[in-house]
């Protein structure tokens, strides 16, 4: 009878857990199994196919390259042959003298020669072209004249046309006085830090009476605003355990003398502050 029993069937597992929690934990495990099992199949055939083709081409190049060698050893032997085949004598004809052709020379070369002749005449026959300091200044010959002053024009109009960039520092803008942060650069601080904060709210509880005959006690979690002035803004309980207790917590916690700010950016900004408070009775 056990043998029949399909343990993943959905009426088997409906049995195993009647009653029971069936949003996580092992009833989500087994009602997936199926699907999982599903998809592990069809991977294990995909991979075996790729595995197949894979082997399939593997062959094929193995087959392909044991072949090259046999054509590479058939196309050697072919040239060979042809290498040791001997070259046909070609008949003797008479022998052409070629005579020899004069050389020429290119126009660049000849231009060049006439730039370079130097020519030998007397001394009385020798003008020297002096020239006078107004031609020297008229001129575009003069020495160092043209590329003087081009490079000082390029350098002012390189200046003159050169983009100025200005980078502006921009002071943070003051966060929105409505707005209430989660987390900020620096905290809110109680005067004398957490223990004093604790200590306050210790000193200032007062246990409810009906709390208090009936047994009542735990921790509630308090939620409030930390004003960018310090004092205490909006509060709500996060955590509750009894009404009465939500009702005490909240009144202390709107007693709170002013705390030091939170800051963002430098500015005092408003913030949620967490609190717990721990409602417990002596001898119990």
């Amino acid at each position: 009878m056990a043998k029949d029993v399909d343990l993943s069937s959905k009426e088997w597992r409906d049995i195993i857990f009647e009653g029971k929690n069936k949003d996580f934990g092992a009833y989500q495990l087994r009602k997936s199994s199926d699907s999982r099992h599903n998809k592990a199949m069809i991977v294990i055939v995909i991979v075996i196919a790729i595995l197949a083709a894979l082997a399939f081409l593997v062959n094929t190049v193995i087959k392909s390259a044991e072949a090259k060698p046999d054509d590479m050893a058939e196309q050697a032997l072919v040239e060979m042959a042809v290498e040791e085949a001997p070259e046909e004598e070609p008949e003797d004809e008479p022998q052409r003298i070629e005579e020899p052709k004069p050389e020429v020379i290119k126009e660049e070369l000849l231009n060049t020669v006439k730039l370079t002749e130097i020519a030998i005449v007397k001394d009385e026959e020798v003008v020297e072209d002096i020239k006078s300091q107004d031609d020297l200044k008229e001129t575009d010959t003069a020495v160092g004249k043209v590329n003087e002053d081009r490079g000082v024009d390029d350098i002012i109009n390189a200046q003159e046309h050169k983009d100025v960039v200005v980078v502006e520092e921009k002071t943070p803008e003051p966060p929105d006085d409505n707005k209430v942060f989660d987390a900020v650069e620096q905290d809110p601080q109680f005067p004398g830090g957490q223990t004093a904060l604790l200590k306050w709210v210790s000193d200032h509880l007062r246990y409810p009476s009906v709390a208090q005959e009936n047994g009542i006690q735990g921790r509630v979690v308090v939620q409030f605003v930390v004003t960018k002035t310090g004092s205490v803004g909006q509060v709500k309980v996060v955590r509750s355990k009894d009404p009465d207790l939500d009702k005490e917590a909240v009144r202390v916690v709107k007693s709170l003398p002013k705390f030091q700010p939170g800051k963002m950016n430098g500015h005092a900004v408003n913030v949620w502050y967490t609190l717990p408070i721990q409602f417990k009775l002596q001898g119990v």
